[in-house]
């Protein structure tokens, strides 16, 4: 390859990440955990319309535990949340777990089929499992039982089930252990079985606002003693629990009492200490059941995932000393442990999510399960390229050679508050553009909205930046990953700091002659394609195009239409129903949706329980054709967040039409936008 780049006006370059690639570059890799020796985690096969297999690592290669077509994944909550557990520490008892289609909960042995554990519903799906602990000859869990497929109304219960299947064709086998609070995590039980720990909350917080730690005593009976709130309450959110491993009785919780997610030690007595207490979140916002980024260790250490706007592997001593793992990753998620080892999910901005293993005796990391590179999966044990130049897989440069080098910028909003944005300027070994010119931006508006997006290696960017096209990642105010005080920003004002801190991310590239004026587009899903649609309308001289990825946009009909854990989020976002409608009917997208003349493609699930088609149709019937170019492509079978790899590609070949329609540039290669 010459070092000499070609010219080549941006959005035009050829690049090899096409659409396709796009949708099955970056495997999802989740809820990783130990079977015996073996790190197993779930893994969406997009080939398969979405499945979730449990994975894991053998001197073979890469194989599925269970036999062909079981879909470890659960519905709890419709975010989901564990849905899986070894039975012990050794392979041979297996493991438990809930399938997809039924939401039941199956038993696996070595040799065998799975067998069903649990109950049927009366309808698929109306009983849901997640977040298991075993406790003598039953496994504890969550329970949340839905009275349809909207899960707009929903009861959540502490269950025990007994492992011999007796409860799968008697349901009064199922024990009902405790129903404190309308949301619950799944338990956690003490070793040695004394008391059990979980987290509960209630309309109208949401987990990340106010959630309590409960614990109670386990009777000689298997029921449990009256609970009692360990910690947590109005205004301080727990977002996660467990013991310590030595006996002691001490729980190690991740709370926000002092307004960032620090470690603490809850005595017997209910008294609290902070470990390591500094401005840094120890922990996330508990949009999945069973999440964990504490883990305690059998020598008494904990290890823990920590930063701001990142995360680190760290360990942290009794003397609340933290040591991190000299390891370039900067984001891990779905840990777990086997008492030693830390195995999970990382990434960087150079490296894609990778399943790795971590050994705190050695401080080493080992890859387990590598990121596929040209649709194949590379061992942990790859050969390195040979000594005169040639790789051991390809010689023509990876996909990921493509990839841009992102970086953190923070920009400064009107009112004087940082704007936290995640840069990744256009990048190609081999092209670059006219120094008369300057690319096209894409202003990216992250879902949630109470989340975060992560400055990764990310295939689905590098589709764009390896064209010519720029892509600034905003965590507009409200986003987690800087404290407490950050999330407040976009309390009551949903719809406007979003907007406003999108916009002055934008006006930042634009000052400092990194970004065309006249070609930037916003993109965004679900929250983000809120803030998408609320943008065109607040700012139509500053985007020339929107790309809307299932969105919520009328808000007095969505606290309706949605399911029941997002029922009352609106609460914080914007206020009250009915004593803040003013803010509803000020603060809507809808509101001068008439007004828009920006081109935008809409894309949207018919499966959605989270953001319903209503929200999509709500703002085409606002749209006048005539005066608005857009396109509106549904898919059958997609619900919140697509899975299938021929929804993806879809999406994002109509994605690349409509920028180089509006934003005046012509593609390598004209892109297609059928779904089929």
């Amino acid at each position: 390859m010459s070092d000499t780049k070609s010219v080549l006006p941006y959005g035009s370059w050829p690049s090899p990440i096409e659409a396709d690639d796009a949708a099955r570059g970056d495997a999802l890799l989740e809820w990783v955990g130990f079977l015996g020796d073996d790190v197993c985690w779930t893994e969406v096969l997009p080939e398969e319309d979405g499945r979730s297999g449990l994975m894991r690592r053998t001197a073979e290669g890469v194989e599925e535990v269970l036999p062909s077509g079981w879909d470890v994944r659960t519905r709890v909550i419709e975010y989901g949340g564990r849905p899986w557990l070894a039975l012990s520490g050794r392979a041979a008892d297996g493991l438990v777990f809930t399938h997809g289609p039924d939401q039941r909960l199956h038993r696996w042995r070595p040799g065998s089929d799975p067998v069903p554990l649990s109950p049927p519903g009366a309808w698929p799906g109306e009983l849901r499992y997640a977040d298991f602990a075993v406790h003598g000859d039953e496994i504890w869990c969550l329970r949340e039982t839905v009275a349809d497929d909207t899960a707009r109304t929903a009861r959540r219960h502490l269950v025990a089930i007994p492992l011999d299947g007796s409860a799968a064709e008697d349901p009064s086998r199922v024990r009902e252990l405790a129903a404190t609070h309308h949301f619950m995590t799944g338990p956690r039980i003490e070793p040695g079985g004394d008391r059990v720990a979980w987290l509960g909350w209630d309309h109208p917080d949401m987990p990340w606002d106010t959630t309590r730690l409960m614990v109670a005593a386990v009777l000689p009976d298997g029921t449990l003693g009256a609970p009692a709130v360990r910690m947590g309450g109005e205004g301080e959110a727990v977002t996660q629990a467990d013991w310590a491993t030595d006996g002691s009785g001490t729980l190690y919780a991740v709370s926000d009492p002092d307004g960032w997610w620090n470690v603490h030690a809850v005595d017997r007595d209910g008294g609290t200490r902070s470990l390591c207490p500094r401005p840094e979140e120890f922990g996330e916002a508990l949009w999945r059941i069973g999440l964990r980024w504490c883990l305690p260790l059998l020598d008494g250490t904990l290890a823990v995932i920590h930063g701001v706007g990142e995360r680190r592997l760290g360990i942290l001593g009794a003397d609340g000393a933290l040591t991190d793992f000299d390891d370039p990753a900067t984001e891990w998620h779905f840990a777990a442990t086997d008492g030693r080892r830390i195995a999970a999910v990382a990434s960087s901005p150079g490296r894609r999510r990778t399943v790795v293993l971590a050994d705190p005796a050695d401080g080493s990391v080992r890859t387990v399960r590598a990121p596929s590179s040209e649709g194949r999966s590379l061992p942990s044990d790859a050969p390195a390229p040979a000594a005169d130049g040639a790789a051991p897989y390809a010689r023509t440069p990876t996909p990921d050679a493509y990839a841009t080098t992102p970086y953190r910028r923070t920009y400064r909003g009107d009112d004087g508050e940082p704007v936290h944005v995640h840069v990744y300027p256009p990048h190609h070994p081999e092209f670059t553009g006219p120094d008369d010119e300057l690319p096209p931006y894409l202003v990216l508006a992250h879902g949630g909205p109470t989340s975060r997006s992560h400055l990764v290696l990310n295939q689905e960017i590098s589709y764009f930046t390896s064209r010519g096209i720029g892509v600034v990642d905003v965590q507009y105010g409200g986003s987690t990953g800087y404290g407490r005080a950050y999330r407040e920003r976009l309390r009551h004002r949903w719809g406007l700091t979003d907007v406003q801190d999108c916009a002055t991310a934008a006006r930042g590239l634009i000052a400092e002659g990194l970004a065309d004026p006249d070609r930037i587009a916003i993109r965004g899903g679900s929250a983000g394609g809120w803030t998408a649609v609320a943008s065109i309308a607040a700012e139509p001289g500053l985007y020339r195009a929107a790309a809307v990825y299932y969105p919520v946009l009328d808000p007095v009909s969505w606290r309706e239409e949605t399911h029941d854990f997002e029922s009352r989020y609106l609460d914080g976002l914007i206020g009250p129903w009915p004593a803040a409608a003013d803010r509803y009917a000020h603060q809507s997208p809808l509101r001068e949706a008439d007004r828009i003349r920006t081109p935008f493609v809409l894309l949207q699930g018919l499966d959605d329980t989270v953001c319903p088609p209503a929200q999509a149709e709500r703002l085409l019937q606002r749209i006048d054709p005539d005066t608005v170019p857009y396109r509106c492509l549904t898919f059958e079978g997609e619900g919140h967040g697509f899975r299938r790899s021929a929804t993806v590609a879809a999406s994002l070949r109509a994605e690349l039409r409509l920028y180089a329609d509006a934003l005046g540039f012509t593609p390598a290669t004209a892109p297609s936008c059928s779904p089929s």
